[in-house]
């Protein structure tokens, strides 16, 4: 009996330490790592996925040394950092690199990335991050690039909210950052970002409420920014040259608003198909091919 017990125990006693470790609220991935290890610093798992079975919600999964961790779908509130100064890749082909599939509430922050979709190849990836569900996105100093549909995809059915800071979308088939939610609204706050050689650099999808600040949006083959739906898009500081259009106001309930920024170098400054621009007089326009249709704001425009 006293054998059986002492068994017992110990079993019990594995179980917890193995609970333990799949509950950390840390962990850590490294390019030589292995997914059946604990994910702890000492023995690090080898990718994303591997180690966000070992991570506690609101915990944080961080990256060791360089390495290509994988694509990842994540259903809780996590906090990935690939870490400063070092290449934490996800390469993906087929699919998409981050698939954020959240609880309403959870908070998922994506730092320190680069996401890589290889779109020349013969299989290229689909969307760098989307976004279905949860309460807040923030993607921070992030390189996201060469896929065949967005870079960032924010596809919700609910209202929700995004932060996207210090990051470059370029080289996208689709958009840059594309947003748009069937309910609800969902709002973006947008700064400091690079979204380059997209089909649109940003598009302001249905039901989208968006800020854009001290950014660059350049070289989008057909729209710089793009209001569509019953989208509000503000862009102030930034610079937006080289695209097909500037700025595009598509359907009659899409705004959108500029300020303090640059239009220079476009085939046209502004475009509607529907709805209002409004520029104020801070802007410098110059140098495009036209400067198509918008009306003057003024301070305090509602």
């Amino acid at each position: 009996m006293r054998k059986i017990n002492v068994v017992t125990f110990l079993a019990i006693v594995g179980l917890g330490t193995t609970m333990l470790q799949a509950q950390a609220s840390r962990t850590w991935v490294s390019g030589v790592g292995d997914d059946a290890n604990p994910c702890s610093r000492t023995a690090p798992c080898k990718t994303f996925a591997g180690a966000i079975s070992k991570t506690a919600p609101g915990g944080e999964i961080d990256a060791l040394d360089p390495g290509g961790f994988g694509a990842l779908t994540i259903t809780k509130a996590i906090t990935i950092d690939g870490g400063g100064g070092q290449v934490a890749s996800v390469l993906v082909t087929g699919t998409n690199g981050i698939l954020v599939a959240a609880q309403p509430g959870d908070v998922v922050i994506l730092r320190n990335l680069r996401i890589n979709g290889i779109r020349n190849g013969a299989n290229g990836g689909l969307n760098g991050i989307r976004f279905t569900s949860g309460g807040d996105l923030n993607v921070e100093n992030c390189y996201i690039f060469d896929f065949t549909n967005n870079g960032i995809d924010i596809a919700l059915t609910t209202s929700g909210q995004a932060h996207i800071i210090n990051t470059v979308l370029k080289n996208n088939a689709g958009d840059g950052i594309h947003i748009t939610t069937t309910s609800g609204f969902v709002n973006v706050g947008i700064d400091h970002v690079s979204a380059l050689i997209d089909t649109n650099g940003i598009e302001a999808g249905d039901k989208s409420r968006v800020a854009i600040s001290n950014s660059f949006i350049e070289g989008a083959t057909t729209n710089g920014v793009l209001a569509t739906g019953d989208a509000q898009a503000t862009i102030d500081n930034s610079d937006l040259s080289f695209n097909g259009t500037g700025i595009q106001a598509a359907t009659g309930s899409s705004f959108t608003w500029v300020a303090n920024s640059k239009l220079a170098f476009d085939n046209a400054a502004f475009g509607s198909t529907g709805g209002t621009n409004f520029s104020y007089l801070t802007n410098r326009i110059h140098s495009n091919g036209s400067v198509g249709p918008f009306s003057t704001a003024s301070p305090g425009q509602q």
